[in-house]
């Protein structure tokens, strides 16, 4: 008996026939009492190499809105963006993003 024909077992043709779905995350960082927006913008633009009004505006989303999304890609790209704002001093989170490209729009896990 071959492995293709085992009962359970899958071809390699079968296998690689399967859509690869990509999940993207994004990186979010929050407001919180302590860092002022000086420093906020400052850490935008040193960091991810935001233009001035960019970063900006990003931090005046974290300080209107709480948070703000700073970075969209690959989880484990996102992770070492998380893990920088963190080194910064920011409150940074990682989040998986929908299938319209915003942070916790497919709370199923729908395009997972």
């Amino acid at each position: 008996m071959t492995a293709e024909s085992a009962p359970g077992t899958r071809s390699q043709a079968q296998v690689l026939e399967r859509p690869q779905t990509t999940r993207r995350w994004c990186t979010v960082v929050h407001d919180d009492p302590v860092n002022t927006m000086s420093y906020v913008t400052w850490v935008f633009r040193s960091y991810f190499g935001f233009s001035k009004a960019v970063a900006r505006a990003r931090m005046l989303e974290v300080h209107t809105r709480g948070r703000a999304v700073v970075s969209r890609g690959a989880r484990e790209r996102m992770e070492v963006d998380v893990a920088a704002m963190h080194s910064y001093g920011l409150r940074a989170t990682l989040e998986p993003l929908g299938a319209d490209g915003e942070p916790g729009s497919d709370p199923a896990g729908a395009g997972a």
